[in-house]
């Protein structure tokens, strides 16, 4: 029992919680347990007051055979024995004894008499005791004890004619039954001369029965339905955990099961029954088919949004990088048109192709920088290097930028897995903020990597205004923005979080509002040797 009881208490992120099962059980035993103790103390009082009711229908009964008995000797006026030494004459009756014509003497017992020594052979053979007592003695050993003295007394009030009491004895519990003798015309020969008329109560018959016999065999009828009592409820919680453990804890732990595997592992397995259990499975079921489409969904909005942000992040930088190709068509003008003024000086000609081709090859990287930025691909675990992705990013925000001076130090020598592309996004979208946070202000931007542990950090920290603490709780929000109307979508930072969150990284924030923020990028990754 220990063993299932500890078992049944269960922890869960520290706290200690008690199993349905258990629950269940255990409510129902207590249920069972309170019904049956009611039901056992019902049927043991309604033993005692069974053989109470017993032991007062014999006393009933005994009472009436000895009236009847009392009756018969004073219809006869006595009964008349042969004197022995066991048989004396009673002092307290008048002509108490007389001679037969034999010469023997013959001793009168009137009916006190004869219900005083049937009660001596009763009590001899362990069926009880009577005796007939009254207020008004003649014979001192009919004394009445407390219980008579008070059933006398209610007799002479008129309150009933008979009492009943259970009472307790050094020799186990006994009845105590008294009821009202009644003066009968019969009677007035022996007590008429006390004043008695018909009908008054000249005293009471007293009946004493042992009960220890009747309450041994309660105990032992009480003993037997204990134990039966704790057999059945035994049973019936034995067979509860079977039934429950079969039928819904073991069915409930399956499901809970594939509930624990989704989405990794998907299972069409139904339930065995059309029981509630079944119905919730069915449920399951459905919620995951919901799921899996909400999550198509989902994706295609994600891939939306992304794309959108990249296009709001390519229309910021094209204030910038304008100006960088801008410079190099310029002088690429003044060359063609000093070329085509002076064909034949073929110096000039060829010092002019070469600058034409310095000024391509920049504006050609330039717009291969955009088109790598705005190319759309999936998040994909890749090896590269993570160090030249920061760098291409951080050239491409500072165009056009010559008032912001950006450093870095970039210790990740080699390459590592991780979603580069992912990585790409994220730099550009906080170097574009860090970038409009320090506005047309003079301002430092300094990029950070390191790689230990196979955890890439990477920390942004820029110089510009700073973020309120009220609003670092709500930077990560879609559609959040502190810049003015149409500075920006308010999506750059939450894209940036759910790309990192993808690769099962980590976006944070410091910020002082005045000195600058920081963005912390933690992300997990296996290092290029290791591969």
């Amino acid at each position: 029992m220990l063993k299932f009881y500890l078992k049944s208490i269960c922890v869960k992120n520290g706290t200690k919680f008690m199993q349905l099962k258990s629950k269940f059980i255990l409510f129902i035993s207590l249920i069972i347990c309170c019904s049956y103790g009611i039901t056992f103390y019902r049927t043991s009082a309604f033993q005692e007051d069974l053989v109470k009711q017993q032991a007062v229908q014999q006393a009933r009964m005994l009472f009436q055979q000895l009236r009847i008995t009392r009756q018969w000797i004073a219809d006869h006026q006595g009964l008349f024995l042969l004197k022995t030494e066991d048989v004396e004459v009673n002092p307290y009756l008048e002509n108490g004894s007389i001679i037969d014509s034999k010469g023997r003497e013959l001793v009168l017992r009137n009916p006190a008499m004869v219900t005083r020594e049937l009660s001596v052979y009763a009590k001899r053979e362990g069926i009880g005791q009577f005796k007939v007592t009254s207020l008004n003695l003649i014979n001192p050993d009919n004394e009445p004890d407390e219980f008579e003295t008070k059933g006398l007394k209610q007799f002479a009030r008129g309150e009933g004619v008979e009492a009943i009491a259970v009472e307790q004895t050094g020799k186990g519990p006994y009845l105590r039954f008294i009821s009202a003798l009644k003066v009968e015309e019969r009677c007035l020969a022996c007590h008429g001369y006390q004043g008695y008329k018909v009908g008054d109560i000249r005293g009471g018959l007293s009946i004493r029965i042992p009960m220890e016999k009747a309450y041994t065999h309660i105990r032992d009828n009480n003993r037997m339905l204990l134990i039966i009592g704790v057999a059945t409820i035994i049973v019936v919680w034995f067979t509860i955990f079977l039934l429950f453990d079969t039928l819904v804890v073991r069915r409930l732990s399956r499901l809970a099961r594939r509930m624990d595997k989704y989405p990794e592992q998907i299972s069409l397995e139904e339930m065995d029954s059309g029981d509630e259990i079944g119905a919730l499975d069915y449920h399951f079921r459905d919620l995951c088919g919901r799921l899996e489409v909400s999550q198509k969904d989902l994706e295609r909005s994600q891939e939306q949004v992304f794309k959108s942000e990249k296009q709001a992040a390519m229309g910021r930088l094209v204030a910038g990088i304008s100006h960088e190709i801008n410079n190099p068509l310029g002088g690429m003008q003044n060359c063609l048109k000093t070329m085509a003024r002076k064909p034949g000086d073929t110096k000039r000609v060829i010092r002019y192709i070469d600058l034409l081709d310095k000024g391509v090859v920049r504006i050609k990287q330039t717009v291969r920088q955009l088109l790598d930025f705005a190319h759309q691909a999936p998040l994909v675990l890749q090896y590269g290097s993570v160090d030249q992705v920061i760098r291409e990013c951080l050239e491409l925000v500072g165009m056009g930028r010559r008032h912001i001076r950006i450093s870095h130090d970039l210790q990740v020598e080699d390459g590592v897995k991780i979603g580069l592309e992912a990585l790409r996004q994220v730099m550009m979208n906080l170097g574009l903020n860090a970038m409009q946070a320090m506005g047309t202000e003079p301002g430092t931007l300094h990029v950070q990597s390191r790689l230990a542990d196979g955890i890439l950090t990477i920390h942004i920290t820029d110089s510009g205004c700073g973020i309120t603490s009220e609003d670092v709780k709500h930077i990560f929000d879609p559609f959040f923005t502190s810049k003015d109307v149409g500075e920006g979508t308010g999506l750059g930072l939450s894209v940036s979080q759910s790309l990192v969150a993808q690769m099962n990284g980590e976006l944070t924030v410091e910020s002082e509002v005045g000195i600058g923020t920081c963005f912390t990028l933690k992300i997990p990754c296996v290092n290029d040797d290791q591969h």
